[in-house]
């Protein structure tokens, strides 16, 4: 049964993936291109995480956990960059 679980995630993981770059590609503003490269960012930890669950090991997890912190690094610095232009001042 976890399986089938396991299966239906990676599904909708995907699923999810493919529209983020849709969005990534298509999206009106910078901003909904950041949101959408974010978005993209927590769906590849959460794909991350739902392959160590299938391996069981912990090893996925731990880089899941890198993966999580340089996405937040790199999203506020995309941020800053919008706002003013420029990353270190």
């Amino acid at each position: 049964m976890i399986g089938l679980a396991l299966d239906f995630g990676f599904f909708a993981i995907s699923l999810a993936l493919l529209l983020n770059l849709w969005r990534l590609a298509h999206g009106p503003t910078p901003v909904d291109r950041l949101l959408a490269a974010d978005t993209m960012i927590t769906n590849t930890i959460a794909l991350i995480i739902l392959y160590g669950m299938r391996q069981a090991t912990g090893e996925y997890f731990e880089a899941a956990l890198l993966f999580a912190m340089f996405g937040a690094v790199s999203t506020v610095a995309y941020c800053r960059f919008l706002l003013r232009g420029d990353v270190i001042e």
